[in-house]
């Protein structure tokens, strides 16, 4: 039985994910709250910002960045694009 989870993002009951993406407090929350398809979206989107943005997950304010844009993604806020990037049609 696929376990279910009312996702922040869509505001919807959507399957959840099988295990927490990040230890502790952060991770149970993402866990609890965020959509398996939600976050598929925003591993997609953080690689994009990272490649596009040329972020260096070394660098600390490059990760607080990457950090608060996934709280923004995942929350359905504004979040930053990859510039010069164009969603393909479906």
């Amino acid at each position: 039985m696929t376990r279910t989870v009312h996702c922040r993002k869509y505001k919807e009951e959507l399957p959840g994910l099988d295990r927490p993406p990040y230890p502790g407090p952060k991770g149970e929350d993402i866990y609890n709250n965020v959509s398996r398809q939600a976050w598929d979206e925003w591993q997609k989107h953080q690689t994009m910002l990272i490649n596009e943005r040329r972020l260096n997950m070394m660098n600390a304010e490059d990760r607080k960045f990457l950090q608060a844009e996934m709280e923004k993604f995942l929350s359905g806020e504004e979040y930053a694009q990859a510039e010069g990037y164009v969603q393909p049609k479906e």
